[in-house]
This record gives structure tokens, sequence and C-alpha cells, in this order.
């Protein structure tokens, strides 16, 4: 059986090492490869993935009902959202603010982050249910932790991208747990056959299967 929480820190290793090379520093101030997001801006996005983790966990998980990964995205203000919408705005602004002390001071606390974060999350329960202040929404812990790699492979690959530096080899059980997510995300928004086709016969595809 996959270990979710351990995979989580795995993953969070490799955001850390990521955000340790020195190749990142003359870039921070530069324009990354996402809109109106500085390199430094979007690594702070990046960190925030890992930092979350320790935000949720220190939750109440109240009440109400607990969805399922997929309903969680069906449910997300930001798919399909514009640049000037308050939630990609309230995210632009959140990425600069946790980048002003440039990319030591954030590397370090993603560091400090990720160690409490090897003390505390493996004995937590697969099945605990936990809720994101964000949203309001509840989640099983496992469920959470899956869209925290995937957040974590997708901007890590952003980052890379925009530095430029190597792009980030994330577990191999980490990526098949991210992309069976992104696949089953895609046949929900745009068919099973359509990514059925777009895998497996490009000559009948229907045109881009984006899963977010």
């Amino acid at each position: 059986m996959v270990d979710l929480r351990a995979l989580t820190l795995d993953t969070a290793d490799v955001v850390h090492a990521l955000l340790g090379d020195p190749h990142l520093a003359p870039a921070w101030h530069h324009p990354s490869a996402l809109p109106r997001l500085s390199v430094g801006g979007l690594a702070g996005h990046l960190a925030a993935q890992v930092f979350n983790i320790e935000v949720v966990l220190g939750e109440p998980a109240g009440g109400g009902p607990v969805l399922s990964v997929l309903e969680h995205y069906a449910r997300a203000t930001w798919i399909g959202a514009g640049l000037d919408e308050p939630v990609n705005v309230t995210v632009r602004q959140a990425g600069e603010r946790l980048a002003s002390g440039g990319p030591e001071a954030l590397a370090a606390d993603v560091a400090a982050a990720c160690a409490r974060l090897r003390a505390a999350l493996p004995g937590e329960p697969a099945e605990r249910i936990v809720r994101i202040p964000w949203t309001g929404r509840r989640l099983r812990l496992d469920d959470f932790l899956l869209t925290r790699m995937l957040e974590m492979a997708v901007h890590g690959d952003d980052l890379a991208a925009s530095a430029p530096v190597a792009t980030p080899e994330y577990p191999d059980a980490a990526m098949a747990a991210v992309l069976g997510l992104l696949t089953r995300l895609a046949a929900r928004r745009h068919g099973p056959a359509a990514v059925l086709r777009a895998f497996s016969r490009p000559e009948r595809a229907s045109g881009p299967i984006a899963a977010i």
C-alpha cells in the first residue's frame, strides 16, 4: 500500500533542495514562467505547499461533509479563473510576501518545516479528517496530502523552467500518484475517451486534455 505521508515528506525534501539551488538567487526578481508572478513569488507559492501541511495539521476538523479528492477539485474556484480574479490575486500576493526575505531565508524556513513534518506526519492516521481553512472543506488526510504533492510537482516544474534550473526529480511513487490524480481529473473534465486517445492514439485526439 502506498504511504502518502512518507511520499509527501520525500516530495517536500525535493522542494527544499530546489529552493536551495544557487541559480535561483540571480533570477529572484525576474518574471517567472507564470504570468504576473516573479521567480521569487513562484518560489514562495511552492514553499507554501509545505507550510500549508503544517497549517492544516494544526486545524480542528470541525463538522460537515467529507469530500473526495475529485469533489474537492470540482469545487475549486481557481480552476479557470482569470488572472485578475481575487483567488489568483491572493495567491500571487501570498507568494511574493513569502519570498520577500530572499531565497536563503525561504529555503531555511522550508528546511525547518520539513524537519517538523518529519517528526509529526508519520504518526498521523491516513483516515484522519482535516479541514482546509482557506476553503472550509474537509478531506481525508491522505487526499489532502495528494493535493499538496500535485502542487509541489507542478510548481516545481514551473520554477525550474523559470530560473532556469534542472527539473526536479520527484520519487517515482509520488509521480505515479500525482499523474494518476491528473489522469482522473482530465477524464472527468474531458471524458475518458479523450484521455485514452491522447495517451494512445494522438492521431484521433480531439485536442488538449489539461486536467486543471
